[in-house]
């Protein structure tokens, strides 16, 4: 998986993918959702060094079904917040 830190104003946003829908585009009843390399395709890492940059970022932008349920899992996200756009799962957390 791909994890790239962005930092704007007082935010740190973590985006994070599975490797596989980088650059990818996935679009469903007028959504769409836009993997961009730019910001996504940051270092590889693994579940570990997700959930450790997880602690540390005040919103997080998260597609692919692995780094979804990653978040899931940990309870930064519930199945219920979790949306299928073209086949891709996506989430948006933001930690208050």
């Amino acid at each position: 998986m791909y994890v790239k830190i962005h930092r704007h104003e007082r935010d740190t946003i973590l985006a994070a993918c599975d490797e596989g829908v980088v650059g990818m585009t996935f679009r469903d009843d007028g959504a769409k959702l836009d993997v961009s390399e730019i910001f996504y395709k940051g270092e590889v890492t693994d579940r570990p060094g997700l959930v450790e940059r997880m602690k540390n970022v005040s919103i997080m932008n998260l597609v692919g079904d692995e780094v979804v349920a990653i978040a899931v899992e940990e309870g930064y996200a519930s199945e219920e917040d979790v949306i299928t756009i073209g086949g891709a799962k996506h989430v948006q957390v933001v930690l208050l």
